[in-house]
């Protein structure tokens, strides 16, 4: 049985792309574009990883986090952080992030899509 990720992103074009290659390691991918559909898809599908925007509006990366960490059936799946921007408040959430119970956090515009499935792999194995 496949591993299953989910992405929480408010971006399509991100979620499409890294779909795209973690269908192509042979994960199963779950997606949800905003924090409040993330952490119900969390607590139902129980996937084995979370990939987690932080800038979302409504439900930000920061209170879905804040959620998944609080909820008995999610305090346990390990949550990646995805920030765009790798200075100011947004890295200062993403340290904060890690605080709260994220493994570890990547700049998107750092990072390639052969890094996002090291990162993967590097969790769950395979």
């Amino acid at each position: 049985m496949a591993k299953k990720i989910l992405l929480i992103d408010d971006e399509p074009l991100v979620i499409r792309m890294y779909q795209q290659k973690l269908l192509g390691d042979g994960y199963q991918v779950l997606e949800a574009s905003n924090g409040k559909d993330g952490f119900e898809m969390a607590k139902k599908e129980k996937p084995d990883l979370i990939f987690l925007d932080l800038m979302m509006p409504n439900v930000d990366g920061i209170m879905t986090l804040k959620m998944l960490k609080g909820e008995v059936g999610t305090k346990n799946i390990p949550v990646i952080i995805l920030t765009n921007v790798n200075h100011g408040q947004e890295i200062e959430n993403a340290k904060k992030a890690k605080v709260m119970g994220a493994l570890d956090y990547l700049v998107k515009s750092q990072i390639d899509l052969k890094k996002l499935s090291a990162t993967a792999v590097s969790i769950l194995g395979g």
